[in-house]
Formats: C-alpha cells, structure tokens, sequence
C-alpha cells in the first residue's frame, strides 16, 4: 500500500538525511517514477520534504524534523490501532494515547490510523447478563507483571491441595475467557489458572525475568506440552471436504489433516484424552462423519447412538419416551 512507502520513505530520510528518488526505488522495490511521486506526495501534504538539484542533490527532510514514529511502519502502526482500536471505548488511557498517537503522524497517514482504529468493536456486554469484568485478582497480577515485582499466592492444584508460593509474575494469558499466569518459581516456569488462586499478596520485592523471555512463545510451548498429555487418544475421521473448516474450527489443535482420500473427502485424525470425549464431540455430527478407528472410539459413538434411541424413542400414544 501507498502508506507503507511513505512512511519507509520518511524513516529513510530520517535516518539519512538526504535520499534519491534512485535510492528509493531500490529499496522499496518501486520504479523511479512512484518514489518521485511518492516524495512529490510527501512534499505537497505538507511534510518538509523538498528536493535539492544538481550533483550530489536528492530529497532532503529540512532540519532533521521528525514524526515522532519511534521506527514504526505504516503497517506496525495500524496494526496497534486495530490492537488498541477494540478496547479505547473502555479504557480512557488507550483512547489517550491513540490521539496522542494520531497527532504525531503525518497528516496523510492519520486517515489509516483512524480508520483502523474504528475498524473493530468488542462489545464485552453478555447478551442477558452483566458486564464482563477483569477478576481482581487479574488487574493485581497484571499490575505486579508491570511493575516487576514479586506476588505470594495461596493457591490450589486440581486435587484442592493449598500451597503457598512466592513467584515471579512473567505474564498474563486469557484463553476461552480463562486466565492463565505465567510465572517463575524456585522449580522454574510455572502456568497457573488464576481460577486456582485463593489470594495473592503483592509485595515490594523486586522480580526477576530472564532476558529475552517471550510471553507469546513461552504460552505456545506451554500448549504444546498441554495438546500432548491431553492427546493420549486420537481417532480416524473421514469428513467431507466441505465441513473440514467446520471440524478444524472446532477441534482447533486436536484436529490434524493427514489428506484427501479418492471418494473426496479428507482423513483427519481427531484426539483427546478418552475415546468417550472423542465420541462425545463427534457424536453431533451424525452420519456426516465416519470414523475408521480406533474399535473403542466407535464402540463409544455407538453407546451414545443406542442411549439416545432408547430416550427418544416415540412411545405407543406419540409422546417421545423420556420427555416429562
């Protein structure tokens, strides 16, 4: 897109000094003729760039003036506008900072921007039901995230077990409306569902965090080490090609694609803990699917079939059995 040349353009020129239309073209990948007209559009929207002829001459931003982008692209920066757009309404801090942002843009990149932000709207209102609200305990974590500071939790495993752990809050995760924190403890990383956490006590001991820790790549391995103790059981599934965006929307990562077969549909393989949690979830789709295996998956799915026939059944007066 255009905006994301003129915005490489002036952080060249930033850099630079001076660039020629050459130079430009070059490393944008361009003609010589759109980086003129790129640098003429810099120009005429108001933006202190202005040629200077003869040897040695080229496109020169006057006085050094800067935008105040911090190194953002065009595509960097919508992309925090269509981050920070859905929650501005919410949150009068972000909706601070976007103007502020906005303003320290160039005149012709201020339309991206505030279209992008307006691109998307969360509407964190249940229909029937109160607001959705971060848990206390979140906005507690989040702020000992920010401020690197140790946090005491009280708190229980599956089997309700209480322990108390001094920790180091790496970060928060919140997956399907459930909050996970990421944190180092004396036996290294550690996940914890806040949902688990009785209390946690802020305190003004420093935290540490190693350096390079990456909260999106430490949240994937967690994942991955979770999909794999959880997909102890995996089935093979036959589904037309059609419903398999349906299928892998609802399996997400326990539905793995080996191919199509000749009569047009595609083998997955589907897997959970039990061969009764597969059954359960593809109980649902009827004959639309069919699974090859393994014996115990379909003895389940056969189970269920035979359960609901004997609720449903129509009854001698045509009432359906088991319904009051």
């Amino acid at each position: 897109m255009r905006a994301d040349r003129l915005v490489a353009i002036l952080l060249m020129m930033q850099t630079r000094g001076r660039v020629t239309a050459a130079q430009v073209a070059t490393e944008l990948e361009t003609s010589v003729a759109t980086a003129r007209r790129d640098l003429e559009a810099l120009s005429a929207a108001g933006v202190p760039v202005y040629p200077q002829p003869g040897r040695g001459g080229g496109w020169t931003l006057v006085g050094g003036a800067r935008t105040d982008l911090s190194g953002l692209t065009a595509g960097e920066a919508r992309a925090l506008f269509l981050l920070a757009g859905p929650s501005a309404g919410a949150v009068p801090e972000v909706k601070s900072a976007l103007r502020k942002l906005v303003r320290a843009l160039p005149q012709p990149f201020r339309g991206d921007a505030e279209a992008a932000a307006d691109a998307i709207v969360i509407d964190q209102a249940r229909w029937g039901a109160n607001d959705r609200q971060l848990p206390p305990v979140v906005t507690l974590l989040q702020r000992a995230v920010v401020q690197r500071t140790k946090v005491r939790l009280h708190y229980a495993d599956r089997a309700g077990e209480r322990s108390e752990r001094l920790v180091d809050p790496w970060g928060l995760v919140d997956k399907d409306a459930i909050w996970y924190l990421v944190a180092g403890t004396e036996r290294g990383q550690r996940t914890f569902c806040v949902d688990r956490i009785a209390e946690a006590i802020p305190t003004d001991e420093k935290s540490h965090r190693p350096a390079g820790f990456d909260l999106s790549v430490a949240w994937e391995q967690v994942v991955d080490e979770m999909e794999q103790r959880r997909a102890t059981t995996a089935a093979t599934v036959l589904v037309p090609e059609r419903l398999l965006p349906v299928l892998r929307d609802q399996q997400g990562r326990n539905c793995v694609v080996d191919g199509p077969t000749d009569d047009g549909r595609v083998q997955v393989r589907i897997t959970a803990p039990t061969a009764w949690m597969i059954a359960q979830q593809l109980a649902g789709w009827g004959a639309s699917l069919e699974v090859l295996g393994p014996p115990d998956v379909r003895v389940e799915l056969a189970r269920l079939g035979a359960e609901l026939v004997d609720r449903y059944r129509p009854t001698a007066d045509g009432r359906t059995s088991g319904i009051c």
